[in-house]
């Protein structure tokens, strides 16, 4: 306990002699240059207005890198793709093959081939204008977004372009001036409802490996014995045989109107 007590005097008595110091310190640094010391900041002078360009630039660039999966999930076609590939898994009874991160994987690659042609016009159009300072960025903004906008237009159906339009209060507009405000949630529920369709399409064929197989084992009399173990090997067999991946692929690439 003493020692402890001598521990927190030493302490104390440090603290006060370091603070004594550093105001001392800090009254000479004052005394120098008679009324004190001056700062000033510059702020680039005639390139001022340049480095808040560039600020601005680097700002925007980090908003849509924080947006960039919003953007891949919202304004592409990863929505419909994932749902699907979703649908697939679940129809075929298998919940943890393959894995979320391999479904999403999938998706992502997909995606970035169905979208190529769209990016590559972005690219050209904006991204290297813009990297060669021949176009400002609101200039770079309006030709990209152009045709993402077009993509996601073809994707859409005109009822839920009008069910947006009426719940903004918007009166009849051309497509060429529809708001992104109404573009985006239109394209992203039609591609929710397309994806739900073909969910629907694909589960038909498993239900019927379950309804038969179900069907079998009563007649057997092995009420006991659940179906879904039975089905799981048959509807892997089905699944294969008819080189299921490539048929839900090749349906998604060509579900798409480029």
């Amino acid at each position: 306990m003493k020692l402890r007590l001598s521990i927190f005097w030493i302490l104390l008595v440090a603290f006060v002699f370091a603070n004594g110091v550093s105001a001392q310190d800090a009254q000479d640094a004052g005394s120098i240059g008679g009324t004190g010391v001056q700062l000033s900041v510059n702020m680039g002078g005639d390139g001022g207005t340049q480095d808040v360009g560039a600020a601005i630039q680097v700002l925007l660039l980090m908003t849509l890198l924080t947006l960039g999966p919003s953007m891949i999930v919202l304004m592409t076609s990863f929505t419909r793709i994932i749902i699907v590939l979703g649908f697939v898994r679940t129809a075929i009874g298998v919940h943890q093959a393959p894995s979320n991160q391999i479904i999403v994987g999938l998706s992502l690659i997909i995606t970035f081939f169905i979208m190529q042609p769209v990016l590559s016009n972005v690219n050209d159009n904006a991204l290297q204008p813009l990297m060669a300072k021949e176009i400002t960025t609101m200039e770079a903004f309006e030709a990209g977004s152009g045709p993402l906008r077009d993509f996601m237009l073809n994707q859409t159906q005109v009822t839920d372009i009008e069910f947006f339009l009426d719940l903004a209060d918007y009166g009849p507009t051309p497509a060429s001036e529809l708001p992104m405000r109404v573009v985006v949630p239109a394209f992203v529920m039609s591609e929710i409802r397309t994806a739900f369709k073909m969910g629907f399409l694909i589960f038909l064929p498993f239900i019927m490996v379950d309804f038969l197989v179900g069907t079998t084992l009563m007649a057997m009399g092995m009420m006991m014995m659940p179906p879904v173990v039975i089905s799981l090997p048959f509807k892997l067999l089905l699944f294969v045989l008819v080189d299921g991946w490539t048929l839900v692929i090749k349906s998604l690439v060509q579900s798409f109107n480029i």
